[in-house]
């Protein structure tokens, strides 16, 4: 197996917990570009964020991983007839046979992959007329009386962030894509939170890890006072918002 950048299977319980799920129209435009037939690989899928709207609108979905601890979390265990197959793979040398899929659909992780050998393998198993569909969401909108408090926290660990953050800030703006450009609508990525899952969501992220490893201490923990006299009541539910940006693209025919 090709050695990948492990970031997340050390907090991979509170990543199943507190990441978003994807609104309808994301789901909704890929499916305008293959039929519900397709048989769809979705590489990186972490603990299936992404895997039940593909499911949903899909004949069966390949889901994959080169996080074990990722994969053991996925909801598709407890759903054997949720037409998902699970498996530990890095994207880059996937065991799926060439032309075996229509979709390949990647969702917050294509700037964790070596790009070059990934498309190729996309090239290797998409079927004539297949679609590889992307998508990355930046940070939080904060337009509210959390923005002050939530910026020291970004503070503190913005220094931490692995370099590939850069392309998710450039919602992969720079890449050198392969295959034909279709289409894509702008859209918004929601969540209805408590004041936990927040903290969850915070705790989850990479630079977070990277600042507790290199400093002994936890942003989160230390933040939290402020974050929960901004927040009020812990159980209020708020509205969180990040940017979503989708690339689609067709193998010619």
């Amino acid at each position: 197996m090709t050695a990948f950048k492990d970031h997340f299977s050390g907090v991979a319980d509170v990543y199943a917990a507190s990441r978003p799920t994807y609104p309808d129209a994301l789901y909704d435009a890929i499916a305008a570009t293959v039929p519900p037939t397709a048989r769809v690989w979705e590489p990186g899928c972490g603990s299936g964020q992404a895997t039940r709207g593909l499911a949903a609108r899909f004949a069966h979905v390949h889901a994959t991983d080169p996080s074990a601890a990722q994969i053991q979390r996925h909801w598709a265990h407890d759903l054997p007839d949720a037409h998902v197959t699970l498996a530990v793979e890095v994207a880059e040398t996937t065991a799926l046979t060439d032309e075996s899929v229509d979709l390949v659909a990647v969702a917050q992780a294509l700037h964790w992959f070596d790009r070059y050998r990934f498309f190729a393998t996309c090239e290797r198993v998409l079927r004539p007329g297949g679609v590889l569909a992307a998508w990355t969401y930046q940070d939080i909108v904060f337009e509210d009386d959390l923005a002050d408090v939530a910026e020291k926290v970004r503070d503190d660990i913005d220094p931490y962030w692995p370099p590939e953050r850069d392309d998710v800030d450039m919602g992969y703006g720079d890449y050198v894509w392969p295959f034909d450009l279709l289409p894509a609508p702008r859209l918004w990525l929601t969540a209805q939170w408590n004041l936990p899952t927040l903290l969850g969501y915070f705790t989850s992220l990479s630079a977070t890890a990277s600042y507790r490893a290199a400093t002994g201490q936890d942003p989160v923990y230390a933040h939290t006072p402020a974050l929960a006299e901004a927040w009020g009541d812990p159980a209020r539910v708020r509205t969180m918002r990040w940017p979503l940006i989708l690339h689609l693209r067709r193998k010619p025919l």
